[in-house]
């Protein structure tokens, strides 16, 4: 009986070797542009400057790109942007830092960094 071993070892050896066999490789599934974790980005222009236009202006073109790319749907970015038609009068207005602490409060109620 021991000399079987061996011999049943040699014939089952080819059956457990294909049991690990990969199928080969499979092409990558691209995401498509727009779609929820796109790896596809939209160029984002930041607008330079310290007063409370050019901080809305960042934030928006923010926003504008997490929309385009999928990551924040139609609902929310025009929520937000209807929220922040106030701030943009009370920059327009003149009132810098009632702009600026409208724009800090809507990033911290969106899950947006305050920097």
């Amino acid at each position: 009986m021991t000399f079987l071993r061996p011999a049943f070892l040699y014939l089952t050896l080819p059956l457990l070797a294909a049991c690990n066999a990969s199928p080969g490789p499979q092409a990558p599934v691209a995401p498509q542009p727009g779609a929820y974790g796109s790896t596809e980005f939209p160029t984002v222009v930041l607008p330079k400057g310290d007063g409370c236009a050019a901080v809305i202006g960042r934030y928006d073109a923010v926003l504008k790109a997490d929309w385009e790319s999928g990551n924040v749907a139609e609902r929310v970015y025009k929520e937000i942007q209807k929220e922040l038609e106030p701030v943009r009068a009370s920059c327009s207005a003149g009132r810098e830092a009632e702009a600026r602490g409208m724009v800090l409060a809507n990033k911290t109620r969106h899950g947006y960094p305050n920097n």
